[in-house]
């Protein structure tokens, strides 16, 4: 088993090192949150003081921050404590050109790194079921792989550096287009007077079957575990959704990509956080074609 340091223990980082603790590994952990790290300890997490005491001496770290500037910023101030040769994982959702230069900077430093980003949420992590999009060279990879393994219900080696990344971004840009057009389409059988049940069931067994209808349908009733049934408590906030449609967005126009309805759907969570649902579950964005503010 490994010795693992733990930089992030949010919403999804405390499941995550949870984990990792139920399979054995010894885990070191640290926040900024003194919640989180109540959580944590109670999670069977050694605590550390600093974002430093937490790598030293690890045969593996992993992050789980915001955005790219934070995971830069934590990179800069550890990579010097880690022992040479040390696995650096960042399972955080950044854009592309940040996850590069962590690599780099890693690289450097004379350590292994993998960008991991994950699908699932926190249910997801709970569960230890989470997938896990992967980019880095290939001895870093197979020396993550077991330790993803007690976090994961699938691990895909996407490529080289920054490819995971790219796997996630593209992953829930599609995610926030197809959830809009759920909305839309059972908003629109409202005013038709067609049962959610009855779409449902037609739906989800033809052509418009989709994760977005048939694992997390946007209307109470048919999935019983989505959102829709716990008055749209996230689950995947919209704010969360908004940004990683921005990265999206970001990446194409970097790099000349044609992307219409990913910059529609962008505009579309932007305007729908901006009416206060920032912290509401992403597939209330059905609301939002209902005509309702919140």
């Amino acid at each position: 088993m490994a010795s693992i340091g733990f930089i992030g223990l949010g919403n999804m980082g405390n499941p995550m090192a949870a984990n990792l603790v139920k399979a054995g590994h010894q885990v070191t952990g640290f926040d900024l949150a003194a919640s989180s790290l109540e959580t944590a300890k109670e999670n069977g997490v050694e605590l550390a003081s600093s974002v430093t005491e937490t790598v030293a001496g690890k045969d593996a770290v992993i992050t789980m921050l915001p955005a790219g500037h934070h995971v830069l910023s934590v990179y800069d101030d550890v990579l010097e404590e880690a022992d040479t040769g040390t696995l650096f994982i960042d399972c955080s959702t950044i854009d592309v050109a940040s996850a590069r230069t962590v690599h780099e900077k890693s690289a450097t430093a004379g350590m292994l790194s993998v960008d991991a980003p994950v699908s699932g949420g926190v249910g997801g992590a709970e569960a230890g079921t989470l997938t896990f999009m992967a980019g880095g060279g290939d001895e870093a990879f197979a020396k993550a792989q077991p330790i993803l393994e007690a976090m994961a219900g699938r691990i895909v080696h996407c490529g080289e550096a920054g490819a995971g990344q790219a796997a996630k971004i593209c992953n829930n840009m599609i995610l926030g287009i197809s959830m809009i057009g759920v909305g839309e389409a059972f908003a629109l059988a409202e005013k038709l007077g067609l049962s959610h049940q009855a779409l449902f069931d037609v739906a989800s067994t033809s052509s418009g079957q989709c994760w977005s209808i048939n694992t997390y349908c946007p209307v109470p009733g048919p999935v019983p575990t989505s959102p829709a049934n716990n008055g749209y408590k996230p689950g995947f906030a919209v704010d969360l959704m908004l940004k990683d449609l921005k990265l999206s967005q970001e990446a194409a126009q970097s790099n000349g990509a044609i992307t219409p309805l990913g910059a529609q759907a962008t505009q579309l969570y932007s305007l729908f956080s901006a009416m206060g649902n920032g912290g509401m579950d992403f597939s209330g964005i059905i609301e939002f074609m209902r005509g309702k503010e919140q």
